[in-house]
């Protein structure tokens, strides 16, 4: 019998050491019961996609799981394919703070940058 070697695969997408500080800040005053953050790209917009991060209280069979130092982190499961290779960051300045993302799959994305399209 042969030995069988895995590689373990990649992350579906990199979280920057501000993204990983924000989610431990969600989850220091997330809602009972919830138990990470998730990451999923609804339909919507002008472009068709968007990004949405939000609570989760249980885990779904095929969410692509991440461990970050400031708790759990998943990504939704049918969004996963639209984000490989993808980089999360948080940013804040004076007038506006939010997630932002690097998605090498991306080919356009509307205006006002609500929604991408792969």
């Amino acid at each position: 019998m042969t030995d069988v070697k895995t590689r373990q695969r990649p992350a579906a997408l990199t979280l920057t050491p501000r993204a990983e500080q924000r989610i431990a800040d969600l989850m220091a005053k997330a809602p009972e019961g919830m138990i990470g953050v998730k990451l999923s790209t609804p339909r919507r917009g002008c472009s068709g996609l968007a990004y949405s991060v939000d609570y989760v209280a249980e885990a779904k069979p095929f969410d692509e799981r991440i461990e970050t130092s400031g708790g759990l982190f998943f990504v939704d499961g049918a969004s996963v394919l639209y984000l490989i290779g993808s980089k999360m960051d948080w940013v804040e300045d004076d007038f506006a703070a939010g997630f932002t993302f690097e998605n090498p799959n991306a080919k356009g994305a509307c205006g006002c940058g609500e929604s991408f399209t792969v």
